[in-house]
């Protein structure tokens, strides 16, 4: 790492610190990688020409620190992404949550609710949502606005089909949703089974129990400790022998809490907690 890499990092880690100071948003863990270049694309919107200028921003104009959560945050998802993890769901999950009078799940770091809305659809089709609470949790609050309106462009809809006849979907997706002014629409009738909180991963606790977590290319951005603690969160909220699903690059290998679970379908990251 030359140095003026390393000054720069210096710097992020002074400005992650005045950020979880004045505003109670933990990202020092963040694997440093992402978050340089997050802070330099975060420094080009703004219009700052060093870091130190987007601190003296964000730390004095609370406004734009809530815009430049896009940056500390990660909105890139899509709608049954990784089909094939949606039908080891379809094939080794929801046969056992067949067996429980009610469910909960939890999707962590929902980022604009494509995963908790593709979770709606499955469990609908399974005829599980009616006995279902969905809790979808993220850091930012115009996130988690989209994510509970369930409105996206209509120009996705044709790869949110795709990935959901992968997956193994029942009917069209395009029954579930409302065409209108650019704009999909999902049925309301899927959100009135879900819940969308702030939650932090950093800092927060656990605040359920639930039986499936899915928390899919978050942890990516996490250093190990940080890692270390998400996991440690989801296996204290599931019941024993509950789910978790991890993204395609994400893995508890060599985590603090590896033996608290085994594999269930290992290539498509799914794992059970142990009793």
């Amino acid at each position: 790492m030359d140095e003026e890499t390393a000054l720069f990092d210096l710097e992020v880690q002074l400005l992650l610190e005045a950020v979880y100071r004045r505003y109670q948003h933990d990202f020092r863990d963040y694997a440093v990688t992402s978050v340089r270049r997050r802070m330099h694309q975060a420094m080009k919107h703004f219009g700052c020409e060093d870091l130190g200028q987007l601190q003296h921003l964000l730390l004095h104009d609370g406004t734009r620190f809530r815009q430049a959560l896009q940056f500390f945050t990660v909105q890139v998802s899509e709608m049954f992404r990784d089909p094939a993890y949606f039908c080891a769901l379809r094939e080794q999950v929801v046969p056992v949550l067949r067996t429980y009078p009610s469910l909960k799940v939890w999707v962590a770091g929902c980022s604009q609710g494509e995963e908790a809305w593709s979770l709606a659809v499955l469990l609908q089709e399974e005829a599980l949502l009616d006995r279902t609470l969905i809790y979808a949790t993220d850091i930012n609050p115009a996130a988690l606005e989209t994510a509970e309106g369930g409105i996206y462009p209509i120009e996705r809809m044709a790869d949110f089909s795709r990935n959901y006849r992968a997956a193994g979907g029942l009917r069209s997706l395009s029954d579930y949703y409302t065409a209108a002014y650019g704009g999909a629409r999902f049925d309301p009738a899927l959100g009135r089974h879900m819940v969308f909180a702030d939650h932090s991963l950093a800092t927060d606790s656990v605040f359920s129990e639930v039986h499936l977590v899915s928390c899919r290319n978050v942890l990516i951005y996490f250093n190990r400790a940080l890692q270390d603690r998400a996991i440690g969160l989801f296996r204290d909220a599931l019941v024993p022998r509950g789910f978790l699903g991890l993204g395609s690059r994400e893995s508890l290998q060599f985590g603090r809490h590896a033996e608290a679970f085994e594999p269930c379908m290992a290539a498509e990251r799914l794992y059970r907690r142990r009793p």
